[in-house]
């Protein structure tokens, strides 16, 4: 009996016919997981490069892009006055010496202009006219006081005499000198305090710069 032949056989002899082969095959769960290992670091690096997208357009790009136009579009101060623009000088305010004050009761309160104008020259302000106030304000002013100038003296000389007092109201007429008036009224109880009076001249004098609209931009 041939090795070839299978036991059990009786000694038959058998002819393999056919042109087809046995081959050997690799499991199918090999190429299962292959395939699943690919798709699943396909899917994972497509998530991720969308996530970096979004966070260039919600982000760090857009946010830099809206800033860079900003920055075109919005003129520096330099660029808005021109290029042979100077910076605007600042007007000196007066001091106290050189205002002259008149002081005015416009209450039923005895005594008070003379008192008002005995500190106002302690501290350093020319006192003019005391007395009572003239008709069209005798009685009529309800609160603090008024203080009454020159159109010229909105910027300088009015800011000064109110840092002498607290809840004033500052009004201008068509006079033509540059003296002042104090006119007291109903409110009226003292003069703010000398720490007080000189800590608002000071502010006064140096006042905090305010950003400009340039700077806004």
């Amino acid at each position: 009996m041939s090795m070839l032949t299978p036991p059990g056989m009786g000694g038959k002899k058998y002819r393999i016919t056919g042109d087809r082969y046995p081959r050997m095959r690799r499991p199918r769960h090999r190429r299962r997981i292959v395939l699943t290992l690919v798709a699943t670091v396909c899917v994972l690096g497509l998530t991720g490069w969308g996530s970096l997208q979004l966070i260039d357009v919600f982000g760090g790009k857009s946010s830099t892009a809206q800033a860079a136009q900003g920055k075109e579009k919005c003129p520096t101060a330099d660029s808005a006055k021109g290029p042979h623009a100077k910076p605007a000088a600042v007007r000196p305010l007066p001091e106290p010496s050189a205002l002259t004050v008149n002081v005015f009761n416009a209450t039923p309160r005895s005594g008070l202009a003379k008192s008002t104008a005995d500190e106002l020259k302690k501290r350093g302000f020319k006192i003019g006219k005391v007395g009572n106030a003239p008709a069209a304000y005798d009685k009529k002013i309800k609160g603090s006081a008024i203080l009454l100038g020159p159109k010229s003296a909105v910027d300088g000389p009015l800011k000064v005499l109110a840092t002498q007092l607290t809840g004033v109201e500052q009004k201008t007429d068509d006079r033509k000198g540059t003296e002042l008036d104090l006119l007291i009224g109903d409110g009226f109880k003292e003069l703010a305090k000398p720490q007080e009076a000189e800590k608002s001249l000071a502010l006064l004098t140096q006042p905090s710069p305010r950003p400009s609209k340039a700077d806004k931009c």
